[in-house]
């Protein structure tokens, strides 16, 4: 039977519960744990597929196709868990199974409550995510803050669960603030008090607390915390901000949280001590690169936000350590790239990343960065609407079809390169109807593509896309110069585009999202290889910058000899 943790999170929302709760994993699994978590969102959207990423952030697409909270993201990057659409519950998706089951007459002609039948559906939805046992430990983050009305039935959920399942095998966490006021110079803890006074109200006393700080929190104040909430001061665990991400399990095993864990929930028998050791060299190795650093341009539609391009963040971040490189990343608006200037914005970097996206609005400034690299030779990677653009800008510029286009865009172009899947004609509902999860891929032999995937015939990547390359350009483009590298096993998606590398060092886009599957302690290949070839132009560049100024200093000499034998 699986042990349970409640992540619960109070005071604010954004305090880092996603992070904590993977970390958790993490630091568990270090210990010979298998574990598996879940987000419960109080939202009442079924999935965050329609909803803008300015509001909500990147939405994670699991191999079943799901489209997930960015959290999830997390949970992968930072475990082993394998997860799918079991592992992410909304308000939305709960009423609707329950309003399903009542429709059908599972009820059987009873009266439908919050409590028992809301509360109930949360419980199976937890309980069926590790049905045989898979997982040792479940981890259950509730998202949302601790008094928010959307919350409360996730949190009844849970505090029957924890009577349900027993004390040594429920164990409840909660992630709160202890904030910094300038004005007295002093750190606070009443919020702190506050919010897990409110948590009891509702039934669940939590045996550990996260103080999310901005600087170490001293000793006396530890020991206050845990006098007014009641929790041993070993269980008030300081969670300081961190240089990189990938640090917090660490500052929490030096804290002893993962061995107060295991004690509450009688697990000290069989596990192992933590195994660190990949997670300090990962880390010293993002803190000081030994190879140098390299720059990136991300040029995209949702810029304001990096939430929005979390998994992309950190894959380029995971391409660095396996580089042993430093990224320095830029975000370009790319509609700021619509001046008679935009060049000179672009020059400075060693490669350039367009994103996927949706919608018109940008897509003129990503063309513009993508010819640019094109006829520079800088490194280029497009994902999804990169790789879409990629082909509408060979098609305009390489191949003369001036007014080629999307039918996204455009819907009367005369060349529509990329058109809405052949699979959706007709279908005008927005929510989980595009091309989603994993698909198979037949890379072609000889290809970057294949010599960046080792070598592979075929690969599985994780797609969110709802327009594709149109097939009926493709011999027209392959005339140009452009090679389709990557295709559907069944032949009907063009997968991947690159450019021969006699004529370009690394220009490659994919209509897949490959940030989906990278981990910092598995950096995905394609990642990998695009930050290598923007260190490669890096270096090229400043032995060019070098030897250029070698003439120029040697210009003086030259004149002064020819002077003198005159």
């Amino acid at each position: 039977m699986p042990k349970y943790i409640f992540v619960t999170g109070g005071v604010v929302s954004s305090l880092g519960k996603g992070l904590a709760a993977s970390s958790i994993g993490s630091l568990l699994e270090a210990r010979g744990l298998r574990v598996t978590l879940i987000k419960l969102d109080p939202y009442i959207n079924v999935d965050p597929g329609t909803m803008s990423p300015f509001q909500h952030g990147e939405v994670f697409v699991t191999d079943d196709g799901a489209e997930t909270d960015l959290d999830l993201g997390h949970y992968e990057r930072f475990t082993h868990a394998h997860l799918s659409q079991a592992n992410n519950w909304t308000t939305g998706r709960i009423y609707l199974s329950v309003i399903e089951k009542e429709r059908r007459g599972d009820y059987l002609g009873k009266t439908i409550q919050v409590i028992p039948h809301v509360t109930n559906e949360i419980k199976d939805g937890i309980r069926a995510v590790t049905p045989d046992g898979e997982a040792d430990v479940v981890i259950v983050e509730i998202g949302g803050t601790v008094g928010d009305i959307e919350s409360l039935p996730f949190l009844e959920a849970i505090r029957q669960m924890g009577n349900e399942e027993g004390r040594e095998n429920a164990l409840f966490i909660h992630v709160t603030l202890v904030p910094y006021i300038a004005a007295s110079g002093e750190l606070k803890t009443k919020p702190t008090q506050h919010s897990v006074r409110e948590l009891r109200e509702i039934g669940i006393t939590p045996e550990i607390l996260l103080c999310r700080s901005d600087r170490p929190i001293p000793h006396d104040l530890r020991s206050k915390i845990a006098l007014f909430c009641n929790v041993k001061e070993s269980a008030v665990i300081t969670a300081q901000d961190v240089e990189t991400i990938y640090d917090v399990p660490l500052t929490f095993h030096d804290q002893g949280l993962d061995e107060l864990i295991v004690t509450l929930l009688h697990l000290n028998e069989t596990t192992a001590p933590a195994d660190l050791t990949p997670w300090r060299k990962l880390v010293d190795t993002i803190r000081e690169p030994s190879a140098g650093e390299t720059s990136i341009a991300i040029v995209g539609k949702y810029v304001e936000l990096e939430d929005s391009y979390k998994s992309l963040r950190e894959a380029l971040t995971h391409g660095g350590v396996a580089n042993n490189l430093r990224v320095n990343i830029k975000w370009i608006e790319s509609e700021e790239l619509m001046d008679d200037n935009y060049d000179a914005r672009l020059r400075d970097f060693d490669a350039i990343l367009v994103p996927g996206g949706f919608g018109k609005r940008g897509v003129e400034g990503m063309i513009r960065a993508i010819s640019y690299a094109r006829k520079t030779r800088t490194p280029y990677f497009g994902i999804c609407l990169g790789m879409q653009t990629a082909c509408i800008e060979f098609a305009r510029n390489g191949c003369d079809l001036k007014d080629a286009d999307s039918t996204e865009f455009n819907l009367e172009t005369p060349y529509p390169i990329i058109f809405k899947l052949r699979d959706l004609v007709n279908v005008e509902e927005m929510g989980g109807t595009m091309r989603l999860g994993a698909w198979v891929c037949k890379l072609s032999d000889g290809s970057l593509a294949r010599d960046v995937y080792g070598g592979a015939g075929e690969i599985s990547e994780r797609h969110r896309h709802r327009y594709e390359f149109n097939p009926a350009f493709r011999e027209s483009l392959e005339k140009g110069g452009l090679v389709f590298s990557g295709i559907s096993t069944d032949g009907k998606f063009v997968e991947i585009v690159e450019l021969s590398r006699d004529d370009h060092p690394w220009f490659l886009g994919c209509q897949f999202h490959p940030e989906f599957k990278s981990k910092p302690l598995a950096p995905h290949p394609l990642f990998a290889s695009f930050v290598h070839a923007a260190y490669q132009n890096r270096l090229q560049t400043e032995t060019v910058v070098e030897q250029r100024r070698e003439v120029e200093a040697a210009m003086p000499d030259q004149a002064a000899a020819a002077t003198d034998a005159t």
